[in-house]
């Protein structure tokens, strides 16, 4: 059985058990580090293969019996950590091997980077004390207490132990035996996700807008902190030697606390947003967008070498992360079975170009300033966000025609006015 939901729960462990789970935090990304630059240096063997875990386990297995205290902290780590640590390494290098996954090459992990233990399903167990609280049983670790913030819903197949800048949580995976639900009959929906505007969808007259992540007080004790930051650093470089102060570490655990918080609100907009959509539409259509080309540094050229230049491009770039299209389209793609509903990208070039109204695309529509569309041809004046989303919805309901009727002339048999199943069953395997 396979995870198929995700469940992630603030845990509250003792002292002696977050002082246990920083050492294995710590040991585990030394053993990513390890296991990588053992694969780095060996590069490919001569069968034109990489090193894979299965491999590095044997290996991992030696080192763990070795009486040699040098390698005590890999014996510190439990065993299964260490084995799934080693699995996640082959996922990173299936990944960068995939033309079509946007990964690149493994890299090694830095002191300051997420801190995590991956643990498998039958290491854990699971008890609920009461509808708030729970207990997960770790080996060495023993039982940790979490908020019950949701039901579990299923049989525990992985669990990961993460920290960020808020706390400890336990991420578990859970089999829950969910099958894709029927067709919802919902109308069909195109939604452009901007900057200004976080969400636009065709269905609807106006916008829809996140709230700021941060307050106005927040933003600026996070540019006061990250001046503090600096000043901490260029200290301790001039007179520690790089040594980093009880303060600097103080310093940087409170922008991690602004951070993750951000984070959390911009998750909770992105939630309701993508289950919402999905609940109340047929069809989801979205623009396939290449978000890393998007965010991609300014060039250095010519054309960019104006400071202002690269000051927009970067401010555009830290808009659209804020709104985690992404992110979206990851909810989506799991969100739209459940609720019987249809995720259906479409190619993103001249949205906001054609005009809804005559359908004709021209670029002179959008020669005015600010986000206003005004047709050419036929005078069509709008929002250009709403026109996109309009056209979105357009490019999507068609492509969901012509994979119906793909997959009906694939089965003749289901033109039978006598098979009224198989005439359902081929517009719902085409969704």
């Amino acid at each position: 059985m396979r995870a198929d939901i995700g469940r992630k729960y603030r845990a509250y462990p003792r002292a002696h058990q977050e002082q246990i789970l920083i050492d294995w935090g710590h040991d585990a990304r030394a053993l990513w580090n390890l296991a990588l630059d053992h694969r780095l240096m060996v590069g490919r063997k001569h069968d034109g293969s990489w090193v894979w875990s299965a491999e590095q386990c044997v290996l991992l297995t030696e080192i763990r019996n070795d009486p040699d205290p040098s390698v005590n902290w890999i014996r510190d780590l439990p065993a299964q950590s260490g084995q799934q640590i080693l699995r996640r390494l082959d996922r990173a290098f299936v990944n960068m091997a995939n033309p079509d996954h946007p990964a690149g090459t493994p890299v090694f992990k830095h002191r300051g980077d997420r801190m995590g233990i991956p643990f498998t399903g039958q290491a854990v167990q699971f008890r609920k004390l009461n509808r708030h609280w729970a207990d997960v049983r770790f080996p060495v670790l023993g039982w940790l207490r979490i908020r019950l913030s949701r039901a579990l819903g299923g049989t525990v197949r992985n669990a990961t132990i993460a920290r960020d800048g808020l706390g400890w949580h336990v991420s578990l995976g859970v089999h829950s035996g969910s099958k894709p639900a029927a067709p919802n009959g919902g109308p069909g929906c195109g939604v452009d996700f901007g900057v200004s505007i976080s969400a636009w969808i065709s269905t609807e007259s106006t916008g829809r807008f996140m709230h700021p992540t941060l307050t106005v007080g927040e933003e600026k004790r996070l540019t006061a902190l990250e001046q503090r930051k600096e000043r901490q650093l260029t200290y301790a470089e001039k007179h520690n030697r790089g040594a980093r102060s009880n303060r600097l570490a103080r310093t940087i655990a409170s922008i991690g606390a602004l951070r993750a918080r951000q984070a959390r609100r911009r998750l909770d907009f992105t939630h309701k947003l993508t289950t919402d959509l999905s609940k109340n539409h047929g069809f989801v259509g979205i623009e396939d967008l290449r978000v890393k080309n998007m965010t991609a540094s300014a060039s250095r050229s010519r054309a960019t070498a104006d400071t202002r230049n690269r000051k927009q491009k970067a401010g555009l770039t830290r808009g659209v992360l804020d709104n985690a299209p992404g992110e979206r389209r990851r909810q989506l793609a799991y969100k739209c079975p459940l609720y019987g509903s249809d995720l259906r990208p479409v190619p993103p070039q001249g949205t906001s170009q054609t005009c809804p109204s005559c359908k004709k695309r021209d670029p002179r529509n959008r020669l005015r300033c600010g986000r206003e569309f005004a047709c050419v041809h036929c005078g069509h004046i709008d929002h250009a966000d709403r026109v996109a989303s309009v056209e979105i919805e357009a490019r999507a309901r068609r492509m969901g025609d012509t994979v119906t009727k793909s997959t009906r002339s694939l089965h003749p048999e289901a033109r039978d006015p006598a098979s009224g199943a198989r005439m359902r069953a081929a517009p719902a395997a085409a969704r």
